[in-house]
C-alpha cells in the first residue's frame, strides 16, 4: 500500500500515477470477468482510496483519488472511485457496525450482491418521511409489512435498502429505521409494473411478516432519516453524472454521458448541421453537459462520508433538465422520421425512447420539484414550504 505513503503534492502525484500505470498494466484484461477483476481492484486498494485503510482503501484525498481515477481512465479500466460512486457500500460503510460492514462490504464492492432501494410507497413519494411501511422489533429481528413501489430491480435483487416506521408516536422525521432488507423470501412479492417505453423495471413490493435480522440495522433505530439522506446524496450524484442511454444500451444500465447519441454526427448525417437553429440547439445541449460535469465535480469532492450535500440536487435536476434538452434536439434534427419507430428506423427509435424515459430522471430519485425545494431551501436559504404536520407524532397525521 505505498501509495498511501505518498507526498499530497505534484512530484508524489507524479510517483503515484507511475504505480497505478504499473499495476494496471501487470493486472488489467478486458477479457476478465466483471467480478474478478473487481476482486483484484477490492484487494489492491484501489475501489475506495479514499477511505479508511482497515475499510479496503489508502486514506488518500481528493487530489490523489483524482490520479489514480486518471490511470484507470487512460488503461480503459474500471473499478475504481467506488467511495463517490457506490451507493450500497458507501452507505454500508458510514452506518453499518463493524461485523455488517464485514459482511457486507467486501462484496458490495465487487459487485456480488444485487440491490434494491425500498423507499417510496403509493401514499409517500415526494413526501418520503410519511412511509407507513411498519417494522416491529421481535427478539434480535424485526418483522416488516407494508407496501413499496417504483422500485428498480426488485425482481432480481438480494438486498434492498429499506425505510420503515418503528415508532408512531413522535414527528413522523424521528420515527423511521433504516434496514438492509433480505429480498428472497416468502414475505417479499415482487410484481413489475409496465412503463410508457413498453418496459418493466420498476415494481411494486409488498412485504408480509418480511424478516430482517438485527445486524442489518443501519444507523440507530429511529435515526434512519438521516440515513436516507446519506443515502439519497449518493443515488442523486449518480443520477446528476450518468444517465440512461438509448434502447439498444438498456442492458448496459446507465452510461456515461460520452456513450450517448452524437448529436453532431447525427446533424451531419441527417443533412442539416449547416442549419444556424440545430448548430445553437446542439451548442446548448452540450454547454449544459460541460456545466454540469464541472457542478457534479464540486459536490463530490464536498461529500464528507456519512453526509448529504443539497448540491448533488443541482446536478440531479440539471441531468432531467439535459436528458429533455438532449430528445428535443434529435427529434428536431430527425424531424418527420421521428414519426417511425421500432428496430427496422434506429434513430428515429433512439429518439422517441429518450424523449420518454427523460421522464424517469424527473421522477426518480426524487422529482424535479423536490430538488428545486432542496436547493431554494438549503442551498438559496429561502424559507421552507409549510409542514403542518411535521411537529406532531406521526400516529395524529391525517390521511386521506
Amino acid at each position: 500500500m505505498t501509495g498511501a505513503l505518498l507526498a499530497d503534492d505534484a512530484s508524489g502525484h507524479a510517483l503515484l500515477g507511475a504505480e497505478v500505470r504499473s499495476w494496471l498494466d501487470a493486472h488489467w484484461d478486458p477479457a476478465l470477468e466483471r467480478s474478478a477483476w473487481l476482486g483484484l481492484v477490492v484487494e489492491a486498494r484501489w475501489a475506495v482510496p479514499r477511505w479508511p485503510a482497515e475499510w479496503f482503501g489508502r486514506d488518500m484525498s481528493d487530489a490523489q483519488a483524482r490520479v489514480i481515477a486518471a490511470e484507470f481512465t487512460r488503461a480503459g479500466a474500471y473499478g475504481t472511485g467506488q467511495d463517490r460512486t457506490n451507493l450500497w457500500a458507501n452507505t454500508a460503510l458510514s452506518f453499518g457496525t463493524d461485523a455488517f460492514k464485514r459482511e457486507f462490504v467486501p462484496a458490495l464492492l465487487r459487485q456480488e450482491i444485487s440491490m434494491c432501494l425500498l423507499y417510496s410507497e403509493p401514499g409517500a413519494g415526494s413526501d418520503l418521511a410519511g412511509i407507513r411501511t411498519n417494522a416491529v422489533r421481535d427478539g434480535d429481528q424485526w418483522v416488516i409489512n407494508g407496501q413499496k413501489v417504483w422500485t428498480s430491480g426488485a425482481a432480481t435483487a438480494d438486498f434492498g435498502m429499506l425505510v420503515a416506521r418503528t415508532d408512531w408516536d413522535v414527528p413522523k422525521h424521528r420515527g423511521i429505521s433504516f434496514f438492509f432488507c433480505p429480498m428472497k423470501q416468502p414475505g417479499v412479492e415482487v410484481r413489475p409494473l409496465r412503463q410508457i417505453t413498453d418496459e418493466a423495471h420498476f415494481n411494486e413490493v409488498f412485504l408480509t411478516n418480511a424478516v430482517i435480522p438485527g445486524v442489518n440495522l443501519l444507523g440507530e433505530e429511529n435515526d434512519g432519516w438521516r440515513v436516507l439522506q446519506t443515502a439519497l446524496a449518493y443515488e442523486r450524484s449518480a443520477m446528476g453524472e450518468n444517465a440512461r442511454g438509448p434502447r439498444r444500451a438498456a442492458s448496459n444500465g446507465p452510461v456515461a454521458a460520452s456513450h450517448e447519441v452524437d448529436l453532431i454526427e447525427l446533424a451531419r448525417s441527417a443533412g442539416c448541421l449547416d442549419d444556424p437553429v440545430i448548430r445553437q440547439d446542439i451548442a446548448r445541449a452540450t454547454a449544459l453537459r460541460s456545466l454540469n460535469a464541472l457542478n457534479t465535480a464540486r459536490a463530490k469532492a464536498e461529500l464528507a462520508q456519512g453526509t448529504s450535500s443539497p448540491i448533488m440536487s443541482l446536478g440531479k435536476l440539471a441531468m432531467s433538465r439535459i436528458l429533455h434538452e438532449g430528445a428535443r434536439v434529435q427529434t428536431a434534427i430527425l424531424g418527420a422520421a421521428t414519426l417511425l419507430d421500432g428496430p427496422d428506423h434506429p434513430q428515429a427509435d433512439d429518439a422517441n425512447f429518450l424523449t420518454l424515459n427523460a421522464y424517469f430522471t424527473s421522477i426518480g430519485g426524487g422529482t424535479d420539484q423536490i430538488q428545486r425545494n432542496i436547493i431554494g431551501e438549503r442551498v438559496l436559504g429561502l424559507a421552507k414550504e409549510p409542514e403542518i404536520d411535521r411537529e406532531i407524532p406521526f400516529r395524529e397525521v391525517r390521511r386521506a
